[in-house]
């Protein structure tokens, strides 16, 4: 009976190992023992550069179940040299669990072809979407959207839209603001206004995104007292300029030759955050240093100092050399 059993055992044995080898979707090798989302990350990348759509496709499921988001990295291994292996992943994202998995999985490969510039590619993922009705809103279509205005690609971020629309999926304040941020930074004012008041039209509102597109533009196009009319009026909507907001407005003083007037907008701004003082002291002391204002930027970087504010490397180099040796004379 014991020797029926150890038998037993070893065949057992046999067979799990010889299952695990012949399977190398059980294989130590590309589950990891303890997972994290570069870890997936790694193993997709290196099953899809081999090929092997099979493993891609348990590893987007098992890395969903383990609780890990897809990131920007997870389909890097596409390029456009290899864009043709598009139909092998449509078909296997398409078998993905339902839900988060694969709805997952789609979004991370529009990113992915959009900031690749694969416009028709990215709208062909984001069209299977639709048509297997697989969950596509308007996350689905931001990426498309944001890569277009970037490149001042208009007409073809409008006709995004349209086919938005065409699905039955409406525009969202986020979507806006991509148009919105890609005219101001153009400077067309006259398309600027007409997205606004398309966000007014539909009821959208306005966030940081939208307020920030305006400031950007009206930084552009040098209204300066529009601009911080803006930042006033967000803060009395109670929404909180974003950094690079403030960073529009400190890089508009300086564009006119407004030091002053630079220095003071940081300072009224100061002892509210200590991050965003020493991101605003930050960039107009370094900017000063560029245009070589040394002793304006003496001031700041010894504000900065007494502030107690966090500066970069090149900050602390110059605070050594002409500030603090200054106070040791």
């Amino acid at each position: 009976m014991l020797a029926l059993r150890k038998l037993s055992t070893l065949k057992s044995s046999r067979f799990l190992s010889s299952f695990a080898i012949q399977n190398p979707i059980c294989s130590s090798s590309t589950i990891p023992d303890v997972p994290s989302c570069t870890n997936y990350d790694e193993r997709i990348n290196k099953a899809g550069r081999e090929g092997d759509f099979t493993t891609v496709h348990h590893l987007l499921n098992k890395r969903a179940r383990d609780g890990f988001f897809n990131t920007n990295n997870t389909f890097k291994f596409i390029s456009t040299n290899n864009v043709s292996i598009l139909d092998d992943l449509l078909e296997i994202i398409a078998r993905l669990d339902n839900g988060f998995p694969r709805k997952s999985s789609y979004d991370c490969l529009i990113a992915r072809l959009s900031k690749m510039h694969c416009i028709s590619e990215a709208m062909r993922v984001a069209k299977a979407m639709v048509s297997k009705g697989h969950e596509a809103n308007n996350v689905t279509f931001h990426p498309i959207v944001n890569a277009l205005t970037k490149k001042e690609e208009f007409e073809e971020a409008w006709q995004v839209v349209a086919v938005m629309k065409s699905c039955g999926i409406s525009p969202d304040l986020t979507t806006y603001n991509f148009l919105l941020t890609g005219y101001c930074f153009a400077g067309n004012v006259a398309s600027a206004a007409g997205v606004l008041a398309k966000i007014e039209e539909e009821e959208l509102g306005a966030d940081t995104r939208t307020y920030d597109a305006l400031v950007l533009g009206a930084c552009r196009a040098g209204k300066l007292d529009a601009a911080l009319g803006v930042v006033r009026r967000m803060l009395d909507d109670g929404v909180p300029p974003l950094y690079c907001t403030h960073a529009h407005i400190i890089g508009a003083f300086l564009k006119y030759n407004y030091y002053e007037q630079a220095v003071e907008f940081v300072r009224s701004y100061a002892g509210r955050d200590a991050k965003l003082d020493a991101e605003n002291f930050g960039i107009l002391a370094t900017r000063l240093i560029t245009r070589s204002k040394l002793e304006e930027a003496k001031k700041l970087v010894k504000e900065m100092s007494e502030r107690r504010l966090v500066m970069g490397p090149r900050l602390k180099d110059f605070y050594e050399l002409y500030v603090r040796s200054d106070g040791l004379r």
